[in-house]
């Protein structure tokens, strides 16, 4: 317990300080207060939640400056619900009428302070600020020769890629294991597959998602209201190495570099079995460590033979949206990366489709829906050659409206926007697409606003205002994809019905949740982090712009953490889990470098909140 000091009793309505009166009180924590840690912005609604182990119903809270003066006072809302045994009381405090700038910090007497928290004029400078931190993680993750070395001081790695070897798809010992049986059968190679983006906490390098991250990343470029050079920079950079993935000539989509772990029989070993600075692989000389220092490439399919349609539509979109964006400074680029996109979509499999192929195992990345990537796909072929003058782009969008029904009919109704359903986006994007076509627009329309209820409903039910589900895997990047699908349905049709439901989903992103975390790293109060990330760990420095999965199923940590790997640094070095009292409703969130299943950060992660944080 720790004692602060607070002062007396000026009660400010109004967001201006007029002074400060009273005695000094002792009080001691007895809770916590939990605040959006990136800011808010002058004019927007502001909400703070109080975690308390008793009812603080109608007790006044305070907020400071940052010389300790009251500016505002108010009453404590009434209770949300229980939180768990310890925090059996939460409750929101409205700050909405502090629209002064400044640096403040919330005072519940008797229960506890928030961190410090700043309120800017201009609010969606504050999100520039965090989408920014997102994009450097991006350039933080490069793999290759163009690294850029930063406060992670990258080096060049994996230049043996530029030589691969392509293997047949390997067979594993069970469903839900990484681990391989047999050796790799070699079928074909030298492939150039350098550079690109590691995919997440390791080297490993998907097409899967390399295309959505490149479909979040131009889509942002393309809607940001000012030129964004290092986005754009930064999406240039992975989409040279996407245009490697696809050899033009043989119609084949590479789909993998490197392979996750050895094989049962222990000849070789694989990327998830070392823990190592990425740049000592190309100089690996164990007969053990092969396929570390010259890393196998897949494929998705034989040369000129279908692919699985989710691969195609999204590396298709990714593809598209370059050229609207690429279009208005290169048209002859643009119109290469226009054809190159309707070659990948017009090679999809859209018949006895069976399981989707993402990566090796499919259990890394599960995705079951794929009529949403086509709608994607055919969506932005149909924007980029509307904008290149293509007489192809009414057969596009009639296209990508049939992939919309074709959906809406199978697949719509359990997911919103993110790396497995990706319709939202499609969906605001088809509405421009095809806006002369009433009746599709209703229905996707429609369909947006189901999403949004989704997490709607979740919210109104929660405590803290969350849609998403935090007792499951990928709890924050649906979150931004919530703030993202609200954003853009407001864009299309003018109503703001869920834009305080949006500005929620961001609040819980970066703090105003029951952990008190923000799941940006670079973004918040909350010190050293603990992220399950190779590089940052080994030499103990913040990878700035990590967006981390968050909390996650607290069955899932029920056996411990394991061991630490050789090479891995303890963190935290004490080893004590902080956040282990605020585990509640299923969810327990985790910050220590083992803990992958809530401490790994993604490229997909980043890249939705790029897309959600884009203004």
């Amino acid at each position: 317990m720790r004692s602060l000091l607070r002062v007396g009793s000026v009660v400010v309505a109004t967001g201006l300080v007029l002074g400060v009166t009273g005695p000094v009180q002792a009080v001691t924590d007895s809770g916590a207060v939990r605040v959006n840690q990136l800011g808010y912005g002058a004019f927007d609604g502001k909400a703070a939640y109080v975690l308390s182990q008793g009812a603080v119903a109608g007790r006044r809270f305070q907020v400071v400056d940052e010389r300790g003066r009251r500016v505002l006072t108010g009453k404590v809302g009434a209770g949300l619900g229980e939180w768990n045994g310890k925090y059996r009381h939460v409750h929101q405090l409205d700050l909405s009428r502090l629209w002064v700038p400044g640096t403040y910090r919330v005072e519940v007497p008797g229960v506890a302070t928030s961190p410090e928290f700043v309120v800017r004029a201009d609010g969606d400078g504050l999100a520039t600020s965090a989408k920014d931190k997102a994009v450097n993680f991006f350039t933080e993750q490069r793999d290759g020769a163009n690294v850029v070395p930063g406060a992670l001081q990258r080096k060049p790695a994996h230049l043996n890629d530029r030589t691969a070897q392509v293997y047949e798809l390997p067979v594993f010992s069970s469903p839900d294991t990484d681990q391989t049986v047999g050796e790799l059968q070699r079928i074909g190679g030298p492939v150039d597959v350098e550079g690109g983006w590691y995919d997440a906490g390791d080297y490993l390098k998907f097409t899967h998602i390399a295309a959505y991250s490149e479909t979040m990343l131009w889509a942002s470029a393309r809607d940001a209201r000012r030129p964004d050079r290092k986005l754009l920079h930064e999406a240039r950079h992975g989409l040279k190495w996407l245009d490697k993935m696809w050899d033009e000539r043989s119609k084949t989509l590479y789909i993998q570099v490197g392979v996750g772990t050895g094989n049962a029989e222990g000849t070789f070993i694989g990327d998830h079995d070392i823990w190592r600075l990425p740049e000592q692989d190309d100089q690996l000389t164990d007969p053990s460590e092969r396929h570390l220092r010259n890393r196998p490439v897949f494929r998705a399919a034989a040369p000129g033979q279908p692919i699985s349609p989710n691969l195609a539509g999204r590396t298709a979109a990714a593809f598209a949206l370059a050229a609207q964006v690429e279009a208005s400074t290169d048209r002859k680029l643009a119109r290469k990366h226009l054809e190159t996109a309707a070659q990948i979509f017009a090679q999809a499999k859209t018949t006895n489709v069976g399981q989707l192929t993402t990566s090796l195992p499919f259990a890394f990345y599960p995705e079951s829906t794929w009529r949403d990537d086509l709608e994607l796909g055919a969506t932005q072929l149909a924007l980029a050659a509307q904008r290149l003058g293509d007489r192809r782009a009414a057969g596009f969008v009639r296209q990508a409206a049939y992939w919309a029904e074709q959906y809406l009919e199978h697949e719509a109704g359990g997911d919103t926007l993110n790396l497995y359903d990706v319709s939202a986006l499609a969906h605001a994007d088809l509405i421009r697409a095809a806006r002369s076509d009433r009746r599709l627009v209703a229905k996707l329309v429609g369909d947006l606003r189901a999403q949004l209820e989704i997490g709607a409903q979740r919210a109104a039910k929660d405590p803290f205002r969350a849609g998403a589900q935090y007792d499951n895997f990928d709890a924050v990047p649906h979150t931004f994809g919530l703030a993202a699908t609200a954003r853009r349905y407001r864009q299309a049709t003018g109503d703001r019905r869920y834009d305080a439901f949006g500005a929620q989903q961001l609040d819980w992103a970066f703090g105003a949740n029951a952990w008190g975390v923000s799941f940006m790293v670079g973004v918040g109060d909350n010190g050293k982090r603990c992220p399950h990330h190779q590089i940052g760990n080994i030499l103990g420095r913040e990878v700035i712009g990590a967006v981390v999965n968050g909390p996650n199923s607290a069955d899932l940590f029920a056996d411990g953490l394991g061991d630490h790997l050789d090479g891995m640094q303890p963190c935290p070095a004490e080893g004590v889990d902080k956040y282990e009292e605020f585990t509640g409703r299923g969810a327990r969130y985790v910050d220590d470098v083992r803990s992958w299943q809530a401490s790994e950060p993604a490229d997909d992660f980043a890249a939705i909140a790029v897309y959600a944080l884009t203004r």
